[in-house]
């Protein structure tokens, strides 16, 4: 039986592009390993597949009695519910160690770099093993889409020099407009169900207790969202009574203008206040500057919720 490479649960790019990497690359190792998904793929992942003619991962829902390893991910809310009743090979991930724990040892590669991609690039430079043209493509996209084009505060020089490997590999120069036209892809909305879109990059937290849901959506202009923002508003409040959490968030991220319009649902909507200097309006607040969820709104929420 093979093993299975996934992502998180609402897979992103990197999620996605992690899992295909890592699985070609253990494959050359000699193991057999096969890259799944959690759900559907979303616009702009299925783009950067399709530009570099790459196959999308098989979606599996049940991973129990399997042998896995862990992308882009080590957070029990982000990973399967069956997870426990599988055997965790490895861990490959760009944030912090979540609650994920083993019964026996692991590989891990956890860096602090903007994506994880930029780690299994690396991991084929430290194994010897020939980066394919294809697997640079999708990789150099994800590691574009998670650092948004280098502007965001988790992009380290160590992403940068990747990608000017993987570009050379690939034969995609003008990273500008290769990242442009991705988040054009990630842009859209237009006919796309409001719920859909609040759930395209969403992850769930625990916090000292406290259910914590907050979702991105990575714009080129905020005015795209301007017809459906109230919708937005109305969806994450009925997310969060779904969900029984305390708070939801959404990040309307500008990549153009660098900073964040967040919509808040939440019981306390002071814990945004205390948490970023700013007061939300009727349930928004613009936060200037603000790109990263992993690094600029998680870490300052937690130390909140503390």
């Amino acid at each position: 039986m093979s093993t299975l490479v996934f992502g998180h649960k609402n897979p992103d790019t990197d999620s996605v592009c992690a899992a295909i990497a890592l699985a070609d690359l253990k494959k050359k190792l000699g193991e057999d390993v096969v890259p799944a998904a959690q759900g559907e793929l979303n616009p702009e992942s299925k783009f950067v597949l399709d530009k570099f003619g790459v196959d999308a991962p098989a979606v599996v829902t049940s991973y129990a009695g399997k042998d896995v390893y862990l992308v882009d991910h080590s957070d029990l809310a982000q990973s399967p519910d069956d997870l426990s009743d599988a055997n965790i090979m490895g861990i490959i991930d760009h944030h912090k160690l979540g609650d994920v724990t083993t019964g026996q040892p692991l590989e891990c590669w956890i860096w602090p770099v903007g994506c994880t991609c930029t780690v299994i690039s690396s991991m084929y430079n430290y194994f010897d093993i020939e980066i394919p043209k294809d697997i640079a493509g999708i990789m150099l996209c994800a590691i574009l889409s998670d650092t948004v084009i280098f502007k965001s505060a988790t992009c380290t020089d160590a992403d940068k020099k990747i990608c000017a490997q993987l570009s050379e590999i690939c034969g995609e120069s003008d990273l500008d407009a290769l990242g442009i036209e991705m988040f054009k892809v990630k842009s859209a909305v237009d006919g796309t169900p409001v719920r859909e879109l609040v759930l395209r990059d969403y992850k769930d937290f625990d916090m000292s207790g406290n259910g914590v849901g907050c979702g991105q959506l990575e714009l080129v202009d905020l005015s795209i969202v301007d017809g459906i923002k109230a919708d937005l508003e109305k969806d994450i409040r009925d997310l969060k009574a779904e969900k029984g959490h305390h708070t939801v968030l959404l990040m309307l991220t500008d990549i153009m203008k660098e900073g964040t319009e967040l919509l808040v649902a939440s019981d306390d909507e002071t814990v945004v206040e205390k948490a970023f200097g700013a007061a939300p309006v009727d349930g928004k607040v613009w936060l200037p500057g603000i790109m990263s969820r992993k690094k600029q709104i998680i870490p300052d929420l937690e130390k909140v919720f503390g």
